[in-house]
């Protein structure tokens, strides 16, 4: 039999049968020692194969298979840096969602999100939420990282979940596919998910006044399938995002911008770094590439990791 994962819980996997119900699975042991370095083997999203137990009146699944994935977002472990943690897999299109300040994100975050997601070939919208709470110095410097992604080919939304702005139009990106909404802990993704569909009545959780941060209202990513033709996938809030398995000497190829010059420059494997007659590099002096995007790509090389974590705020 086959479904597909709605949620998991680390032990235990709500599986979507092809008749549309829903139940309650565990995994093969054999998952965990098949060379998977990741903290969780299988992911929401994922399509599986399972044969039905019983013991005693209960009657549950056991997953023997994973179908090839179509994409995957991963990144590394938190408190694991050997291992990795796969977010979600089978993904049509992710929305990243971003606040100015309360909590601040910040942009080698983003950077490193859209790296991940170029890798793995997954559109990815950028959501500039709370957008009625900014001031006028504040809505400008918005619209400026707005501008700078937009440039570079990244769809930009501007919305305010608790107003309903620009609501409809993330629900018509959505529309006949399955999407990922993620983004730092307290940037309002559930208030997000709740104003788009109101039955599912999410639990949402205030910003921390002290640490200007979110509290982790969702502890494990979860697949919702909505009233209208669409499926959306809820994920924990992300504090680092740590990268993995991409070599340095392809991470320019996962900044657009960059790929898109490449040609120009003298050497064929140029890191855009050192090299003499880089063509990366006379843009960036032309103010054609932005230095934050620079500077976030030559922190990913160099192989540090995501240092802007809201514990420093702690």
């Amino acid at each position: 039999m086959k479904g597909t994962v709605y949620k998991s819980t680390g032990s235990w996997y709500t599986v979507k049968t092809q008749k549309g119900d829903f139940i309650e699975c565990r995994i093969k042991g054999k998952f965990r020692i098949k060379g998977i370095k990741s903290t969780n083997p299988i992911a929401v999203g994922d399509k599986v194969s399972y044969e039905l137990e019983e013991t005693g009146d209960t009657t549950y699944g056991v997953i023997h298979k994973i179908e090839d994935r179509k994409n995957y977002i991963i990144r590394k472990s938190v408190n694991l840096s050997k291992q990795t943690h796969i977010i979600a897999a089978n993904i049509d299109r992710v929305f990243l969602m971003i606040t100015l300040n309360n909590p601040k994100t910040y942009t080698t975050f983003i950077d490193r999100f859209l790296a991940t997601s170029e890798a793995y070939d997954i559109e990815t919208v950028l959501i500039f939420n709370k957008i009625d709470t900014y001031n006028e110095e504040e809505l400008a410097e918005i619209k400026y990282l707005a501008a700078l992604y937009r440039k570079i080919g990244y769809t930009c939304l501007g919305v305010s979940a608790k107003k309903g702005t620009k609501v409809e139009q993330v629900k018509e990106l959505m529309l006949g596919n399955t999407s990922m909404f993620s983004g730092n802990s307290g940037v309002g993704k559930t208030t997000l998910i709740n104003a788009i569909e109101p039955s599912l009545q999410l639990k949402t959780a205030e910003i921390s006044e002290q640490h200007y941060q979110g509290q982790h209202t969702t502890t494990f990513a979860e697949m919702f399938d909505l009233s209208f033709d669409a499926r959306i996938i809820d994920t924990p809030g992300i504090k680092g995002f740590g990268l993995v398995d991409m070599a340095k000497e392809e991470i320019g190829d996962y900044f657009p911008e960059f790929f898109e010059l490449k040609q120009a420059c003298k050497f064929n494997n140029c890191m855009h770094i050192d090299e003499p007659q880089c063509a990366v590099k006379e843009a960036l002096e032309n103010d054609e590439i932005a230095w934050s995007r620079y500077k976030s790509y030559l922190q990913m090389v160099s192989g540090e990791e995501d240092t802007y974590r809201f514990d420093e705020f702690e």
